[in-house]
């Protein structure tokens, strides 16, 4: 599972159009945020956690940090990531592309409410190179999600 995967995907909902190929890395918040050409709180990191014994992404703005009281209130265990050297073999995708769509049978998709504060985000799509344009709303439904839960600290309400 790769971009190619997750270009599939996102030709098959009709939404191919929003997936963006910049030249730079994308593989960071950093990174991906000078990429594209947003604020990195506007990107969507996916991050992959042993759970349940299996996986689980949570993602979160670009700004927001696993509190881990939260986690452990809300799953019950110790947030404890996937090794780099792993996260391909339990996801489906490589570190840098690690995002919530095309991922491996199984594997469970949290949104944070530290997304819910942007009307578009960015997620990665696959690859280190990679990402894709959407609304919370459809991060929620292109990404399967199990749920919205709040297990981040660090970001604050866009004031208005």
């Amino acid at each position: 599972m790769s971009y190619e995967s997750v270009r599939a995907y996102f030709e098959q909902a009709g939404l191919g159009d929003r997936l963006m190929l910049p030249e730079h890395s994308s593989a960071t918040v950093e990174e991906a945020a000078r990429a594209i050409g947003c604020e990195p709180r506007q990107i969507a990191k996916t991050l992959s956690f042993l759970a349940d014994g299996g996986a689980i992404l949570v993602v979160v703005a670009g700004d927001a940090r696993v509190d881990n009281r939260k986690y452990r209130e809300t799953f019950g265990t110790k947030a404890r990531m996937i090794p780099a050297d792993e996260v391909e073999r339990f996801i489906g995708h490589a570190p840098g592309g690690v995002c919530p769509f095309a991922v491996r049978a199984g594997v469970r998709v949290w949104l944070d409410v530290s997304l819910r504060r942007f009307p578009i985000v960015y997620p990665a799509a696959g690859s280190d190179h990679s990402a894709v344009r959407l609304t919370p709303e459809e991060l929620e439904r292109l990404s399967h999600a199990t749920g919205w839960v709040d297990v981040c600290r660090g970001w604050q309400e866009v004031q208005e």
